[in-house]
């Protein structure tokens, strides 16, 4: 968080003391700091009016030059006026294009903690069908699952199993587990999406072989900005932000999530949502 420059942004890192161990263990809470042991941004009531003109501000001022940058490259790399020179000049531009992509897409899940840890996330969640969002969301991911040799396989198959979510929430969320899934699952295996009733629930599931954390760091990595693996070693990158989101977006449509794991062989994400 420390490469943001605005003032705003730099009072955020400057809570966040991670050189100074004595700090570590004594933390002075400020308006933007983490709490230590939830992993939820503390402050008080009456400082929701500012953080929310702090999200206006940084919306603006990061994500338009974020999107020019973005926008600008991959114009360039389409070269509608002519060719642009040597070769190079087209892999330089697919460089800003995935950096500027991958910059934007962390800013966004770290608003997103943001509005839903504070209530304004506007869901509202309606009885709607499960199985159109599941094919939706599989849909979004074909490509992505091709190119890294994995079957997607939907399981669920009652198209009048209804359940309470907001499209938004559910859609996100499941982009976050399907994405987590194939980054952890090797060439030739397959993900399992599945929907069942389970009492007064529905509980919809992505199943997956492969690389998994111990059961023992699951509720660890269920906070905001957690990680497996050493943050100096591991080969995937993000804030840690995925299941974190996933988990707030459930409770903001009053359902559950939670996750069962056997240590380097398999996963299973569940988010559970009411019937009624």
């Amino acid at each position: 968080m420390a490469c943001f420059v605005s003032h705003g942004l730099y009072h955020m890192a400057q809570s966040q003391p991670f050189h100074d161990p004595a700090a570590v263990s004594h933390p002075t809470p400020t308006p933007w700091a983490l709490d230590p042991l939830t992993g939820s941004l503390a402050g008080s009531e009456g400082e929701d009016d500012g953080r929310r003109a702090f999200l206006r501000m940084v919306s603006h001022e990061l994500r338009t030059p974020l999107n020019s940058i973005i926008g600008f490259a991959e114009l360039m790399r389409s070269e509608p006026y002519g060719p642009l020179g040597a070769p190079a000049y087209l892999e330089y531009a697919g460089i800003i294009r995935d950096s500027g992509t991958k910059l934007l897409t962390l800013f966004n899940s770290f608003i997103e903690i943001i509005r839903l840890e504070d209530g304004s996330h506007g869901y509202e969640p309606a009885l709607e069908p499960v199985l159109s969002a599941l094919e939706e969301s599989v849909a979004r991911h074909r490509a992505m699952a091709r190119a890294h040799g994995v079957t997607l396989d939907i399981r669920a198959l009652d198209e009048r199993m209804c359940a309470l979510y907001d499209p938004k929430a559910l859609a996100t969320s499941l982009d976050h587990l399907l994405r987590n899934a194939l980054d952890f699952t090797a060439p030739g295996e397959t993900i399992e999406i599945d929907a069942r009733a389970n009492g007064m629930s529905i509980d919809i599931s992505v199943f997956n072989r492969g690389d998994a954390p111990d059961p023992a760091d699951i509720e660890r990595l269920m906070r905001p900005f957690e990680q497996g693996g050493q943050t100096l070693t591991r080969a995937r990158e993000g804030l840690g932000l995925g299941w974190a989101i996933v988990r707030l977006n459930a409770m903001a449509m009053g359902g559950a999530f939670r996750v069962t794991a056997r240590k380097g062989e398999s996963l299973c994400a569940t988010v559970s949502l009411r019937r009624m």
